[in-house]
């Protein structure tokens, strides 16, 4: 639970525990120690109040007219003062608790939390031997109580001050490490996504700026190495092209012109069938075959070359594929959305686009076991876009890329784009994002 809090709140929870902790420490020491503070404060008072008491009995008992002696010296008490005579039709003396002087400023519940000791002292006055009232002493404790409340708040406030201040900088100091911090964690987000151009602020305290500091050095290095690697695989397909273009030419140069011959071998011998008895359904046998191997090589040379790309453009191109294999699979209602633009690509990024959009429907075509399937090509400023959805089975989830679709990875890294694969409201889709250079004005 803890360490779900943020790091803000993991700072200011104990600083605002240790204000609870020292506001509630102050109210029991004020508890226990106020109490016995007063007692002592007015320990003199008491004491004087025995010994008016026992003057005033002297006197009494000297005095000719007691009454009118003691009626003198209560006429002389002053009605504020702490000692005051009570006759016995008097009744209780009022308590320390109830003194009307109690200060109206001082709150009831801090009086309460005092916990204020009984204090007034009564000492008998007797006349004659019977006993007519006391000299009693009951304190004023405003003074004292409003003293403890000002100092009370003045401790409140000194702490509150306190923990403002001491909350104040360790806001400042949070603040100046948590941003670098962020700073930091977005940089190593945007390294994990293969940004390594945007470097991560070097600021904050010389551990953070050192962790900075070694971040950038590190996306400096990945960067490299990413460029290295794209220029390995640049160069790895254009060998690959290559490859494929010797290849091809072999095919065309070699295998071709063996293939005629045997063609019009058979042609030879259909058109002699009738002079040599049976050879006329072996030899008609024999052309069918010539005929499904020229166009086994036809694919093949255009798989390993395409030379619609280069001779008629790659919108026209993709065109041409799409309806080859809507001939080859009727079953599949095949939609298309092409930007007429594609003519403006050439090079690499053309044949790459083609093979993608290639690979894709072959994969379509053999494994999907789709109704329907959707091709959708658009430049937006300087960005390609490649689409193909189909509402197929999907791909398995522990192949996601096969050995084609690998292949193409590999070729739209070497171009610095992506190529992913999602699953969506029951459709499965090939999305591909290359840099678009800039391009020529397509031919209308």
């Amino acid at each position: 639970m803890w360490q779900q809090l943020s790091f803000r709140t993991q700072l200011f929870l104990p600083l605002g525990a240790s204000l609870l902790a020292a506001l509630i420490l102050g109210g029991v020491l004020l508890q226990t120690f106020a109490g016995g503070q007063l007692v002592e404060e007015n320990e003199p008072g008491r004491r004087s109040t025995r010994a008016i008491a026992t003057a005033l009995n002297n006197t009494l008992r000297a005095s000719d007219n007691p009454r009118r002696t003691l009626d003198a010296f209560v006429q002389s008490l002053d009605t504020s003062s702490d000692i005051q005579f009570r006759s016995v039709e008097a009744g209780p003396a009022r308590s320390p608790k109830d003194d009307p002087r109690t200060p109206h400023s001082v709150p009831q519940w801090f009086i309460d939390l005092i916990t204020i000791p009984e204090m007034d002292a009564a000492s008998p006055v007797t006349i004659d031997g019977e006993r007519v009232g006391d000299v009693v002493f009951v304190p004023d404790l405003s003074a004292e109580l409003f003293e403890k409340w000002i100092g009370f708040l003045a401790l409140t406030g000194l702490i509150a001050g306190l923990m403002a201040l001491t909350g104040t900088i360790a806001y400042v100091l949070a603040e100046s490490a948590l941003r670098p911090l962020q700073q930091l964690g977005e940089g190593l987000t945007r390294m994990r996504r293969g940004d390594y151009t945007k470097p991560i602020p070097v600021a904050g305290p010389p551990e953070i700026r050192q962790s900075c500091e070694v971040a950038n050095a590190l996306a400096g290095t990945l960067a490299q190495l990413s460029q290295d690697n794209r220029d390995l695989l640049h160069r790895l397909v254009s060998l690959q092209d290559d490859e494929r273009r010797d290849l091809a030419r072999e095919l065309h140069d070699e295998l071709g012109p063996l293939l005629f011959g045997i063609r019009a071998g058979a042609v030879a011998l259909i058109e002699a069938a009738p002079a040599v008895g049976n050879l006329g359904n072996s030899a008609q046998e024999v052309l069918q075959s010539v005929e499904a191997l020229q166009q086994a090589n036809r694919r093949i040379l255009d798989r390993l070359r395409p030379l619609y790309v280069e001779e008629l453009g790659l919108a026209t191109s993709v065109q041409t594929l799409l309806q080859y294999f809507r001939k080859q699979a009727p079953h599949i209602g095949l939609t298309d959305t092409i930007d007429p633009r594609l003519n403006g690509l050439d090079g690499p990024l053309a044949r790459t686009v083609y093979r993608l959009i290639q690979e894709a429907l072959t994969n379509v075509l053999r494994h999907a076991k789709a109704s329907n399937a959707h091709v959708q090509t658009t430049i937006t400023g300087e960005t390609l876009v490649i689409e193909i959805s189909d509402d197929g089975g999907g791909f398995p989830a522990d192949n996601v890329f096969g050995r084609g679709l690998t292949g193409m990875h590999e070729r739209v890294r070497a171009l610095s784009g992506s190529l992913s694969l999602l699953r969506a409201n029951e459709r499965t889709y090939v999305r591909c994002r290359l840099p678009a250079a800039p391009t020529r004005e397509a031919p209308v």
